[in-house]
């Protein structure tokens, strides 16, 4: 059911989006920061976990299936909305955080790659 992946979608962009407010009020910024990308990986995760328990076949696994790719234009429609020529301008903290995110996903990908090899 297609049901099944709205649900895990809006619980995932919720966790991600009150998680974002905590994390920024924890680090002194009145901003949501990483509440997007909190929500992609639970909802990576969750789909995951979800995909090895149903039947891909099965209408939960296409629903679950078909909301984790509707995601990623939901991504960008909300990345569009922050103001990065006001994060840029503003010091250079905006660059590092970006440039180190980028750098860790560089990393990451080929070890989550070996970890997930099944021989």
């Amino acid at each position: 059911m297609i049901v099944y992946g709205v649900a895990l979608l809006s619980g995932c962009m919720l966790a991600g989006l009150i998680l974002g407010e905590a994390l920024g009020a924890l680090i002194g910024v009145e901003a949501n920061v990483g509440g997007i990308g909190i929500s992609m990986i639970l909802l990576i995760l969750l789909s995951e976990r979800f995909k090895r328990k149903l039947n891909l076949e099965s209408a939960s696994g296409k629903g679950i299936a078909f909301w984790s790719a509707m995601y990623i234009p939901v991504v960008v429609a909300m990345a569009a909305q922050q103001n990065i020529l006001a994060a840029f301008t503003s010091g250079a903290v905006a660059i590092v955080a970006g440039s180190g995110a980028v750098i860790l996903s560089f990393i990451m990908v080929p070890l989550l790659c070996k970890l997930n090899k099944t021989d």
